[in-house]
C-alpha cells in the first residue's frame, strides 16, 4: 500500500538505534503447532512466534503514534531455531534498527533462558488513519 506518510521530522520518536522492547510469554497448548485441527508438535508454533515477535516490536510504534495515526505491519521474518515447550517462559526482544521514513525496522529474537528459539526482523509503518480507511474502502470496492 502506498500512503502519504508523516516525515521523520513530523513524527514522535523518542527512540534511537539499539533501544529495546521486551515481552514474555509462557507457552500453553493454545500456542502449539496445530494445522487443520491436527497437533503437529507440542511446542510453540512458528505462527505464535511471529505474532509475539511482531507484538514486541509494535511496542515502539504504540509509543510513537499520535492522534489520527495507525501502525501497519510491513515486514515479518521468522527463523525458527529451536523449541519452546509448554510451561516455559519465552523472552522476546525487539531492537530498534532504524526509522526509514515512516517505517520502523527492528531485529527480533526469542529465547528460553540461554536457548535461542527464533530470530527475525519486523517492519511497521505509521500512516494516517483517515488515509488507511479510505484505502481499505477503495480496495473493497
Amino acid at each position: 500500500m502506498t500512503f502519504s506518510n508523516p516525515t521523520i521530522e513530523d513524527m514522535t520518536n523518542p527512540f534511537r538505534p539499539g533501544d529495546e522492547q521486551t515481552y514474555q510469554l509462557t507457552v500453553t497448548a493454545a500456542d502449539f503447532a496445530v494445522l487443520n485441527g491436527r497437533l503437529i508438535h507440542p511446542v510453540l508454533s512458528t505462527f505464535a512466534l511471529g505474532q509475539a515477535l511482531e507484538w514486541t516490536s509494535r511496542q515502539f510504534v504504540e509509543q510513537m503514534l499520535e492522534a489520527g495515526e495507525e501502525g501497519i505491519g510491513t515486514l515479518l521474518t521468522v527463523e525458527h531455531r529451536g523449541p519452546a515447550f509448554e510451561g516455559e517462559t519465552v523472552e522476546f526482544r525487539a531492537v530498534f534498527e532504524e526509522l526509514r521514513g515512516a517505517e520502523l525496522l527492528c531485529r527480533v529474537e526469542a529465547l528460553v533462558g540461554a536457548r535461542l528459539v527464533a530470530t527475525g526482523r519486523t517492519g511497521q509503518r505509521i500512516v494516517s488513519s483517515e488515509r488507511l480507511q479510505a484505502r481499505f474502502r477503495e480496495l473493497r470496492g
